[in-house]
């Protein structure tokens, strides 16, 4: 087991940090956009509310966009940091491995069928999706002899997420008015989400999360391969089960608030391990909170590019991973 070039006495520290950092930067998503809004009325909204309309942005807007972008940016890194590991592939992430594009099909077929659908309803439709999606994965990256292996379950991923992608596009195409309703969201945005979307799925986000913390020092075993794993005792397929029940509710509920956010997922895992070695008693508590730091930083940028319209943060997102995967995909998945 390899260290970063974080100390375990700076472990703590860093981690506390970036904590801080986090509340900072949703700080600054509730009071910069468009209009900049003082601290001092962000503080009046809640503790002497007038129903001015600047306290009525704050409640309604900014501050469940600060807590939506947290939320969603710590899920999709912890689920990337998983994947990674019982995969043993680099390369792996949510919307790399197509299990955002299952979800994100899913819920558009919902919508296309039935029409208006409860914000439960679609948290469960995005479940069912990822679950659809990582379980096709896995099937065709195992198939053969050899089993799965790194480069045979990121075609794997490849390929589900460009079909559920085209299926998903065809669907916009034949009906106006889906494609009118999921365009914005399947780009990827946490702009014009209610708190109420939020309420929906975060008791299982943050349940996946705390699962997350406590299966990590089985996945510190299940990382070293799985026949190491086994001779140590460990029960991988219970060990797996679990982990992909957290990759699925982390992804999925991502999707059904946020869209198809990418890279956030790739991005994470590789910077904790740099800082903390490959511990994931470590990795999943900071690609918690530096997933939060780097999507609550690229939705602030994305308020600033193209002043005064806003960029969807999943442009954002591809602008940093792209050239990071590349990197990534170039040195084999050595990030040090």
């Amino acid at each position: 087991m390899t260290t970063g070039i974080f100390t375990k006495q700076f472990k703590w520290i860093g981690l506390v940090v970036f904590f801080i950092l986090v509340l900072i930067a949703m700080a600054c998503s509730v009071i910069f956009g468009v209009t900049k809004i003082p601290l001092r009325s962000v503080l009046e909204a809640y503790t002497s509310f007038n129903g001015s309309n600047e306290h009525l942005i704050i409640k309604s807007a900014r501050v469940p966009r600060a807590l939506i972008a947290a939320t969603v940016g710590s899920a999709l890194a912890v689920a990337g940091a998983y994947m990674q590991a019982v995969t043993r592939n680099p390369l792996a992430s949510p919307s790399i491995f197509g299990v955002n594009a299952g979800a994100a099909f899913f819920i558009v077929c919902t919508i296309s069928w039935f029409g208006d659908v409860s914000l439960i309803g679609l948290t469960w439709i995005a479940f069912l999706g990822a679950a659809v999606s990582a379980g096709a994965v896995y099937g065709i990256g195992s198939l053969g002899k050899d089993g799965m292996t790194p480069i045979k379950i990121t075609l794997a991923g490849s390929a589900m997420t460009a079909f559920f992608s085209s299926l998903t596009q065809g669907i916009q195409l034949t009906n106006g008015k889906v494609f009118e309703q999921t365009l914005f969201w399947l780009v990827g945005s946490v702009a014009g989400r209610e708190l109420s979307m939020l309420n929906a799925v975060y008791p299982y986000m943050i349940g996946a999360l705390l699962l997350a913390v406590v299966m990590s020092r089985h996945i510190n075993v299940l990382s070293m391969g799985e026949d190491v794993a086994t001779g140590l005792g460990q029960n991988t397929a219970y060990i797996k089960c679990v982990a992909a029940v957290i990759i699925i509710i982390l992804a999925g509920g991502s999707v059904a608030v946020a869209g198809p956010i990418a890279f956030i997922g790739i991005i994470i895992p590789h910077i904790s391990r740099y800082l903390v070695g490959t511990d994931y008693r470590w990795i999943v508590p900071y690609s918690a909170v530096l997933g939060a730091l780097l999507l609550l930083l690229a939705d602030i940028g994305a308020r600033f590019i193209a002043m005064p319209k806003e960029v969807p943060v999943g442009v954002m997102t591809a602008i940093i991973g792209v050239p990071f995967f590349v990197y990534i995909a170039r040195k084999g998945g050595e990030t040090k």
